[in-house]
């Protein structure tokens, strides 16, 4: 339990639900109800079989054996863009709807940035029957157009944020000031390990299927559970918690986090939190996050929409803040190098975010006979336009 949450809702320092009295309903019968509904037999049933026969799970560990040539040392991908919709996205959002159902509830609520997990949540509500809104920064509306369009021919409404950078914070909060407006009858389906408490643990259970399926698979195809080490990418960090999950206590498995550092650490612009961050409160919990001297959030920039978040989920800043993880960050063009890498050794187009982790393998020392297992979280068709004008095909 060294790593997992408290009964107060934190990871060592950082956590909590630091929630304006407006929302202390919604986030209370969360918290009283959530652990019991999930942890029911009929929940798991229907839970593991969505997975099972809807997702598409389990998602496969590939050995990928031209990348593995190239870095001289074994690289396996949990293949998580090959989930129904396209990313890890759905294995929360199933969890998620599943729970509101429980709560009697007929209005969901989500906030998006990459899209990917604004299609998830709209893919469940209608496989559910229920009322969907998808709050999404303006900025990320027009430059993650074809999930915009997914999103509304599976009948969710989105709404389009245009106050402060128009990007995944505006979203969040807008999506905040929704269930707070709404409390009875709506519940909001974050995407990531990130606002109050159970928030936080809540999406990481769910997320945690795909570490449990990498230590079968592992042991399958190498003999042995324990990775060398695992990589993901982290904005607010769900995937790489996912990825993480069941290794947590296993400090023989390296863990690296790979944040986003846009055009540069030492610029204005970059999300790499952990590396610029400093301890404070974003979205209603302890965390670190990108701020000003006067508590100002700092504005974030990232190519990739899902990672462009100024803050990170608590679980990892105790995983930095302790040492049981490594975080590093990598920059756009190194990203975009590592998507032409990977695709044209291996034939796989990764999201933008994924390939995050892949450019980190340049900033390693692995050795030949080490097992790496990179959490490929998402499928880069939704960042075809974004190559395209990169690549100049």
């Amino acid at each position: 339990m060294k790593y997992q949450v408290d009964e107060k809702g934190y990871y060592g320092e950082f956590g909590g639900a630091w929630i304006p009295e407006m929302m202390f309903t919604n986030v209370d019968e969360l918290k009283r109800r959530y652990l019991e509904i999930i942890e029911s037999e009929a929940f798991k049933k229907e839970f593991d079989q969505l997975l099972k026969d809807y997702v598409g799970r389990p998602s496969p560990l590939y050995y990928a054996s031209r990348l593995s040539e190239h870095y001289g040392s074994k690289i396996y991908l949990k293949r998580e863009d090959l989930n129904h919709t396209g990313s890890h996205k759905l294995n929360n959002t199933i969890g998620q709807i599943l729970l509101a159902q429980q709560l009697g509830k007929t209005r969901i609520i989500a906030e998006t940035g990459a899209g990917q997990h604004g299609v998830a949540t709209a893919t469940v509500c209608a496989l559910k029957g229920i009322k969907c809104i998808v709050y999404m920064g303006a900025l990320d509306v027009s430059r993650q157009a074809p999930n915009v369009k997914k999103m509304k021919m599976l009948g969710a409404e989105v709404i389009p944020v245009h106050s402060g950078n128009k990007t995944l914070k505006d979203a969040t909060n807008e999506a905040m000031r929704d269930w707070i407006n709404n409390p009875e009858d709506t519940h909001y389906i974050i995407g990531s390990v990130v606002g109050p408490h159970p928030y936080p643990d809540m999406v990481a259970r769910f997320q945690s299927v795909i570490s449990a399926e990498m230590k079968k698979q592992l042991l399958e195809q190498t003999g042995s559970e324990f990775p060398t080490r695992i990589l993901a990418c982290v904005g607010g960090g769900s995937n790489a918690a996912g990825a993480f999950y069941h290794f947590l206590d296993d400090e023989q498995v390296e863990l690296i986090g790979v944040e986003a550092a846009g055009k540069g650490v030492d610029t204005d612009e970059t999300a790499a939190t952990l590396t610029v961050g400093t301890p404070g409160v974003l979205h209603s919990s302890r965390t670190v996050l990108m701020q000003n001297e006067d508590g100002q959030i700092t504005e974030p920039y990232s190519i990739s929409a899902g990672l462009d978040y100024p803050g990170i989920g608590p679980l990892h800043a105790h995983l930095f803040k302790t040492g049981r993880a490594k975080f590093l960050a990598a920059t756009d063009e190194e990203v975009l190098q590592a998507v032409l890498l990977l695709t044209q050794k291996e034939g796989i187009i990764p999201a933008l975010e994924s390939a995050h982790a892949l450019a980190a393998l340049d900033k390693i020392k692995m050795n030949p006979d080490d097992v790496n297992v990179i959490n490929l979280s998402g499928s880069g068709n939704k960042d075809m336009e974004t190559y395209l004008d990169y690549f100049g095909y």
